[in-house]
């Protein structure tokens, strides 16, 4: 289910750094979109748009190159969804838009929004993802779509296989664009890049865009209109954020065990630095009589897909999983975070706590810190200006 306005009481106060010229619109009507995609937009349960989609559907469906950063949870993908869908022409049957994705549940989310958003407008979209099958993809493909959102290794494929033809392309949007300019990608999205027509209109967006993305940006889009949030805004607001003190590494899944009970009042999600680490925790769980679903990069993709199908439909109430999942994916029920490993990185904290508390619900997040990880604790506490206090016994009333 989408969520309601009433769900997400716009914080008036997010400050955005914009560009100069960027017009607030607070209704979608008021942007002037197409009649059939705000059909599509009341029926899939939109009604007001975000702060972010407020101030960056615009200048994307105007053609200009835009830079938009907002907090997790705060209508990112949808507004990609909705640009997308507005800068398409459906009487031509090529593909205009590229929507390149780090993850393939995260290019299959975007895949379904634009479906649903774009239904009366009878867009044709389609998911190109490794782990699945080539002649889908060729066949499809072949058939002729508006817009392909993907993962890089798989569309690149396409691409020098003929079967993506890029000449009609418009558009190219990165989602977590952070992650897809970092190093594992980099080199795959440029080799794309070079396919794409020179006059090519770029777009990127994320919750955490680190100076050193932003300096790249230069080399590939011209002047950009930028609409970011502050640093010390990300803190996720209605996150509570708590730490569990554990001596040693042993005492984390006791800890797990008595908190399981609080776990499955919503659904949960547990992350872990490795996928070893997932798959030993997921199979100690088990052995102690604990249900849990686990999912990490490894998995052929007909499993991911079938764990993150029982978790959507809340058949798994604890998925225990690695960062593959703390980025954009969207279930409404997540309200508790474990960090049983504290993440590698600072913008991965935000990213993996923002799981839960969509949309401005309320959420709770617990960090298992052993001693030696007190230092990176303090360290996210002050890079996001924020609190994380010691994990009360009433933790379970608070989801």
């Amino acid at each position: 289910m989408p969520p309601r306005a009433q769900d997400m009481e716009e914080d008036e106060e997010v400050k955005f750094e914009t560009s100069k010229g960027v017009k607030v619109y607070n209704t979608f009507d008021a942007m002037g979109l197409k009649e059939e995609l705000l059909r599509g937009l009341y029926a899939y349960g939109f009604e007001k748009p975000s702060a972010i989609q407020q101030r960056a559907v615009l200048p994307i469906v105007q053609g200009r190159d835009v830079i938009a950063q907002a907090q997790s949870g705060t209508g990112k993908s949808s507004m990609i969804s909705v640009s997308t869908c507005q800068l398409v022409d459906v009487q031509q049957r090529e593909c205009q838009v590229l929507i390149l994705s780090p993850t393939r549940e995260l290019a299959q989310q975007t895949e379904k929004v634009i479906l649903a958003v774009g239904d009366f407008m009878n867009i044709q979209a389609h998911a190109c993802v490794g782990g699945k099958s080539l002649g889908e993809d060729i066949r499809k493909l072949e058939n002729g779509v508006h817009v392909v959102s993907g993962t890089p290794g798989r569309v690149f494929d396409m691409i020098q296989r003929r079967n993506l033809r890029t000449r009609h392309i418009k558009t190219l949007i990165l989602d977590e664009a952070d992650e897809m300019l970092a190093k594992n990608f980099k080199d795959q999205i440029y080799d794309i890049y070079r396919y794409l027509p020179p006059e090519t209109q770029v777009v990127l967006v994320s919750a955490t865009l680190p100076a050193e993305v932003l300096e790249m940006t230069n080399k590939f889009m011209t002047d950009p209109i930028r609409v970011l949030v502050k640093r010390d805004e990300l803190t996720l607001e209605g996150i509570k954020q708590f730490f569990v003190a554990v001596e040693r590494e042993e005492w984390k899944f006791d800890t797990l065990c008595d908190l399981y009970d609080t776990l499955t009042i919503t659904q949960a999600v547990i992350f872990c630095n490795t996928k070893r680490k997932v798959d030993w925790l997921t199979e100690k769980m088990r052995q102690n009589n604990f249900t849990v679903a686990s999912m990490h990069g490894d998995m052929v993709q007909k499993e991911r897909e079938a764990i993150m199908g029982e978790f959507r439909s809340g058949a798994a109430r604890v998925l225990i999983t690695t960062d593959v999942w703390a980025r954009g994916l969207d279930v409404q029920q997540v309200s508790l975070v474990i960090n049983y490993d504290l993440p590698n990185n600072r913008e991965l904290y935000i990213h993996r706590i923002g799981r839960s508390g969509r949309f401005g619900r309320k959420g709770v997040a617990i960090n298992f810190v052993r001693n030696d990880d007190i230092r990176i604790l303090r360290d996210i506490e002050q890079y996001y200006s924020t609190q994380i206090d010691e994990m009360p016994m009433n933790v379970a009333e608070l989801i």
